[in-house]
């Protein structure tokens, strides 16, 4: 117990260090501060949470391991191939790993039949409206990247979409304080990688927009650990005659 408190307390603390790096625009320090906290979050979650699932420990995991993977990108310059960015690549597909792993989670504990029986509206719509922005999003960037980073970018955004997306349709089905909390954190998560996308391609001289994708992570994380810590309430479904609730 006291060990989870300390861990805690110190977690708070490297975030607030990290938020203030990244105000002074401090990246390489604050990547390091990043990845640190993470590694101590994950190290909670293993002493903190009596039932753990597996995959969103997955997600902890990955997620740290491409933290720590960019700063290591930050402090050691080394050009494996001048013409190729393999840290970007490498970088990228271990955030969509983690984030794969967050979304099969979500899906894992839905009844998907029940899901399209009851919600096929918000289902045709949530489809309409991820495709409308992850190509809007990702086409703020086709000027800046070759095709293989624009399909990578893509991808990205879209596995951004679906775990938002599922999560939405988690809160309506479960509807439950732990669905609430996935839900805002994949909201935050959202933002923050629009956010990124627009410092890093658009505005990089402006450093509120990554102080603001700094905080919005930050939040994202304190939602994501918040609904690890809960149980979905005992869920009754709705029966067949039940008119539907948009």
């Amino acid at each position: 117990m006291y060990v989870s408190k300390a861990l805690g307390i110190i977690i708070i603390l490297l975030s607030v260090v990290f938020l203030g790096l990244q105000s002074q625009a401090l990246e390489v320090e604050a990547s390091g501060v990043k990845a640190l906290a993470l590694l101590l979050l994950t190290v909670l979650y293993l002493i903190r949470i009596k039932k753990k699932n597996t995959l969103f420990l997955m997600f902890l995991i990955f997620f740290t391991i491409a933290e720590v993977f960019n700063y290591i990108t930050w402090i050691e310059n080394i050009d494996i191939d001048p013409f190729f960015d393999y840290y970007y690549y490498i970088g990228n597909a271990l955030y969509i790993l983690a984030y794969t792993f967050l979304i099969i989670q979500v899906f894992s504990s839905l009844n998907m039949s029940e899901v399209l029986r009851r919600f096929p509206m918000q289902i045709i719509l949530l489809i309409g409206l991820g495709v409308f922005v992850v190509y809007l999003v990702t086409d703020t960037t086709k000027s800046t990247l070759n095709v293989s980073e624009y399909t990578l970018e893509f991808t990205y955004n879209t596995v951004i979409m679906v775990l938002l997306s599922v999560s939405f349709l988690n809160y309506m089905y479960r509807d439950d304080k732990k669905s609430m909390n996935l839900l805002i954190g994949s909201i935050f998560i959202l933002f923050s990688e629009i956010l990124q996308l627009a410092y890093f391609y658009i505005a990089a001289d402006f450093n509120v927009l990554n102080l603001f994708c700094s905080v919005f992570i930050v939040a994202a994380f304190v939602f994501l650990f918040l609904q690890s810590r809960l149980e979905h309430k005992n869920f009754v479904e709705c029966d067949v005659h039940e008119p539907q609730q948009i």
